[in-house]
């Protein structure tokens, strides 16, 4: 009987096709470890009169999030997560997070009792009985897994380019250690493997909501000394959020890919930055009611979703619960500006006045 890992991958917008390719080359390399075929799950659509999975099995190519670049032939589109999961030993997920809990959900019966997870996924889930949630604990406590997570400074169309970068990979059972590396470690895209599955899971969330500040300024027309006051900013309330809702101090994880590099890669680069751009942008052109996020993310995004805004909402909920938003003003500020609370020219008030300068 062989014990080669069957993986497979839940998932496939930009970030999941990006990772499609590197686990699809380290999979084929590694006979030995991994059963050759990657079943990806993927969330059917029509495209220019085509179904997606199909498109994907014929050019290997995901034309929607991912174009120009090639994946694997041994990643199969299909559009059943049950059969994508079923005798998977290492499921991958790559969904934006408030689709994580149904998803799993309908995954639950089909699930190896030993099968680890890994989350690729950015964001917290919030429970109307529990709060808020790391996006791990819902998979882990649905599915009755260990789940490992992957957080870095990883904008995807960079890594399907094959540009150099750094990630971070946490898992709590280092037995792991090994299989987790062949499976994603390559000569552009660098693993560093740790233990602390919360904070870098932390990290990977909040990040999100500095960037969106980070574009706000942007918007606003202000230079590199402003956005680097964001990130600094920024990176304190990261650090006080995770030491008030982990209950640890622990700065190290911080100094990892998970933490500063991601933080900054995504000010400048990532989505929520462009979001916060965007957010401003159209307010100077139609006042306050702006534009909804929704119809930005159709003309953004090709149909996927900002997940910076939900956590942002989430985190809000959280701190106004416990009564701590003055501690937090940027994260405050981020929320309130894009449900359109707060005109985004007060951003710079919230920096100028913020706790850290007292």
């Amino acid at each position: 009987m062989s014990d080669r890992k069957r993986i497979g991958l839940i998932g496939s917008g930009c970030w999941g096709s990006a990772i499609a390719k590197i686990v699809g080359s380290n999979v084929a390399a590694n006979e030995n470890l991994f059963e050759p075929e990657i079943l990806m799950y993927v969330y059917e659509e029509i495209v220019n009169g085509q179904k997606l999975t199909d498109i994907i099995n014929t050019e290997h190519e995901n034309v929607k999030y991912l174009p120009d670049i090639k994946l694997p032939t041994n990643v199969i589109a299909i559009p059943d997560v049950v059969r994508a999961c079923t005798n998977a030993d290492i499921l991958i997920f790559v969904l934006p997070h408030q689709f994580v809990r149904d998803t799993c959900l309908k995954m639950r019966d089909f699930i190896k009792p030993n099968a680890l997870g890994v989350s690729l996924i950015k964001g917290f889930i919030l429970s109307e009985t529990e709060g808020i949630q790391l996006v791990s604990k819902v998979i882990s406590e649905t599915l009755g897994i260990e789940t490992a997570v992957l957080m870095g400074a990883n904008l995807a169309t960079e890594v399907a380019s094959e540009m150099f970068c750094e990630t971070t990979i946490a898992c709590g059972n280092e037995s792991y250690k090994s299989v987790l590396n062949s499976l994603f470690e390559t000569p552009y895209f660098r693993c560093k493997i740790i233990r602390n599955v919360a904070g870098v899971e932390s990290c990977g969330a909040l990040k999100n909501v500095v960037g969106i500040g980070a574009g706000i300024v942007d918007g606003l027309g202000y230079g590199d000394n402003t956005k680097a006051a964001v990130i600094r900013l920024g990176l304190m309330e990261m650090m006080k959020f995770t030491k008030v809702f982990l209950g640890t101090d622990d700065k190290s994880v911080f100094f990892e890919s998970c933490g500063i590099a991601d933080l900054v890669a995504t000010c400048h680069g990532g989505r929520n930055r462009l979001l916060g751009e965007a957010v401003v942008k159209s307010m100077k052109k139609r006042g306050m009611a702006g534009v909804d996020i929704r119809l930005l993310e159709k003309e953004i995004l090709r149909g996927q979703s900002f997940q910076g805004p939900l956590i942002a909402k989430e985190i809000y909920g959280y701190l106004k619960e416990i009564n701590m938003l003055d501690q937090f003003p940027l994260f405050v500020a981020v929320h309130r500006i894009c449900t359109r609370e707060v005109d985004p020219r007060n951003f710079i008030d919230c920096l100028r006045d913020h706790p850290e300068h007292m």
